[in-house]
């Protein structure tokens, strides 16, 4: 008996727990059920309350390009305020994928083939090409002296000149006076690959030919080069690798993901974060998929298909096809962090401290300080590549802060650089007519590149091949025996192009050919530098 009073004690507290729930209505709870709801998307989503909020500016404080771009700048030392219905990173970073509001119009479009016989898109939106919002194509084009300034643009990751933040960059360009060419990865743009390699984050040597190529049919345009997300990342370790050898006027990297190795784990920590590393995944295997026929030989195609990340599908395909060890040494490898004190032109750097995609945790933000060159802007929300402001959500911030960057530094003293090397230009000639991609289709719908009897393609010579042109060149048009300062100045330029590539990735590199050469003529040279010593030491004595 006292055991049943026992158990029914024990139960009374739940029972009067439960009636007493029973008895609030159904709509409370409904309502409840949707706070709880409310709640979780604003702390997964990192929802922020609508505010300008200042940009941060980090530079060198006693470099003068840096104090003259901060004084002339006006957005960089002004608020961004974002959408107030995108208040989030991960809003914004949507809307850019999934709508974008871009404008419209059309590119014209030149093939390049690289060394290798890889095949590049190159797709241009002139500033004539502009009138009224509306892109017209022209059918001719004007190298030689046509001093435009030209605008370069590396895409991210997976993206092409169709992307909505490449168009925003390009048409706002084109707009304002500039001429605009989007530099399309290997194997993106609607072209095929046409030899054993594809693009990776750390792959420089595409950019480096085409901007080399842009400077010869355009000697006289002043460069410029921007680069979004991964392209960014390999426009900043261009620029270091190539120092003060780039034809380059100044850049602005946006986004970049900085370390790879950092933002893999990045990527990796949180549901959301997954969320982007599983979207990035499946457009890598749909690029894959593209482009079955050439990467199914060089990269292990079971596991590309299985691939869950892109640190899985790095693993078995852009390792294999890189020749990299592991991944994380492709990743260290391709990390531009490493570069940024070697750039030598001015360079604007823009980063939201919210970005899903490439953590604020890898910014170097060291090395952006001691570099004279750089400036970083920062900002605390705009997401990845987004940035959009006004209510519409039609203008993305960054796009006018990369525009009023280029007019500052066009304007200013810093843009009146000599190259030291000359390139020969070129007669340029489209590769398609009139409209965008305007060419051949295979039946899988990808644009081939079609051979040199139908489609003319600029081919990239190799650097002996290029000094070997120079100095025939030169040949022709210089008498037998010249001694005129342009002379000596041909003859002297391939091998001062020489001593550039030997002294580019590392400064010692003319102290050690110092070094070789007089040690190996040390003894030829010593005894009679010791013996004309001795002669004066002793005519002294004597006297």
């Amino acid at each position: 008996m006292n055991c049943e009073i026992t158990e029914q004690e024990l139960l009374s507290p739940y029972l009067i727990l439960f009636k007493s729930l029973s008895l609030i209505p159904i709509s409370h709870y409904l309502i409840f059920f949707f706070l709880a709801i409310l709640l979780f998307v604003y702390l997964f989503l990192e929802f922020h309350l609508p505010s300008a909020d200042p940009i941060s500016l980090t530079f060198d404080p006693n470099s003068d390009f840096c104090q003259f771009i901060v004084s002339k700048c006006r957005l960089l030392h002004g608020r961004y305020f974002p959408t107030i219905w995108l208040s989030s990173p991960h809003l914004q970073t949507a809307f850019l994928s999934l709508f974008g509001n871009s404008p419209r119009f059309c590119y014209k479009r030149n093939l390049f083939q690289a060394t290798d016989g890889g095949t590049l898109a190159l797709d241009w939106l002139m500033h004539s090409d502009v009138v009224e919002g509306i892109s017209q194509v022209v059918n001719d084009s004007t190298p030689g002296n046509d001093r435009t300034p030209i605008a370069i643009v590396v895409p991210g990751l997976t993206s092409d000149s169709t992307a909505a933040y490449i168009k925003h960059i390009a048409f706002r360009l084109a707009k304002e006076g500039w001429n605009v060419v989007v530099s399309n990865h290997r194997g993106l743009g609607g072209i095929s690959l046409t030899s054993d390699c594809f693009y990776n984050a750390g792959w420089t040597e595409d950019l480096r030919k085409v901007i080399d190529h842009i400077h010869s049919q355009f000697p006289e345009a002043p460069l410029f080069a921007v680069g979004t997300s991964i392209g960014a990342n390999v426009l900043v370790k261009y620029l270091g690798e190539d120092g003060p050898n780039t034809p380059l006027v100044g850049a602005t990297a946006v986004c970049s993901p900085w370390d790879l190795l950092i933002c893999d784990r990045f990527i990796n920590r949180k549901p959301v974060q997954k969320l982007y590393d599983r979207a990035l995944t499946v457009g890598l295997q749909g690029y894959a998929q593209l482009h079955h026929s050439v990467i199914s030989r060089l990269a292990d195609w079971d596991g590309i298909k299985k691939s869950r990340s892109v640190r899985e599908f790095d693993n078995y395909a852009t390792r294999l096809v890189g020749k990299f060890e592991t991944t994380d040494t492709y990743y260290r490898h391709s990390s531009s962090a490493q570069y940024v004190g070697n750039v030598a032109i001015p360079l604007l750097c823009i980063s939201a401290l919210d970005d899903p995609v490439c953590t604020k945790e890898a910014i170097p933000w060291d090395e952006c300080r001691g570099n004279k060159n750089i400036v970083l802007a920062t900002t605390t929300h705009g997401g990845h590549l987004a940035y959009y402001e006004g209510f519409t959500a039609t203008s993305i911030w960054w796009v006018r802060a990369v525009q009023e960057y280029f007019e500052v530094l066009l304007s200013s003293p810093y843009a009146d650089r000599r190259q030291k090397t000359q390139i020969i230009p070129e007669p340029l000639e489209s590769s398609i007519d009139q409209g965008a991609f305007v060419v051949d289709t295979e039946a899988d719908g990808m644009i081939a590149a079609a051979p040199a009897s139908e489609v003319e393609t600029t081919r990239a010579d190799t650097e002996e091949q290029e000094n070997i042109a120079l100095t025939e060149k030169t040949s022709n048009h210089l008498p037998p025996k010249d001694n005129t300062p342009q002379g000596y100045n041909s003859l002297l330029g391939p091998l001062k192009k020489r001593v550039d590539q030997l002294s580019r990735y590392s400064r010692k590199s003319i102290w050690l050919l110092v070094y070789i050469a007089i040690v190996t003529t040390w003894p030829l040279l010593g005894p009679a530098f010791l013996l004309s010593i001795r002669k004066r030491f002793r005519r002294l004595i004597e006297k």
